[in-house]
């Protein structure tokens, strides 16, 4: 659930969260919702739910991949699609 917050945002901050946002194609605001996730993760750390998330997910890949270069799998599908 989302809840609205008033940020003010001096010039230049305001400046590189419109260059970002048209960059991106996504509004001013999801920039900075953005960029706060991705600083909490910097500086805090990942939470223990991601990590256990990445675990899994790295597990289903070690899976589907095991036995197998993952760059050689990729340019053998690359050569055998043009649009991959």
């Amino acid at each position: 659930m989302s809840t609205r917050t008033t940020l003010l945002l001096g010039a230049d901050s305001r400046r590189a969260a419109k260059r970002l946002a048209a960059k991106l194609n996504v509004s001013p605001s999801e920039v900075v919702r953005r960029a706060l996730v991705h600083y909490g993760d910097h500086v805090l750390g990942t939470s223990a739910e991601q990590r256990k998330r990445r675990s899994r997910a790295l597990e289903r890949l070690e899976n589907l991949f095991g036995g197998h270069d993952a760059h050689d799998e990729i340019e053998r599908l690359k050569a055998e699609d043009e649009y991959f």
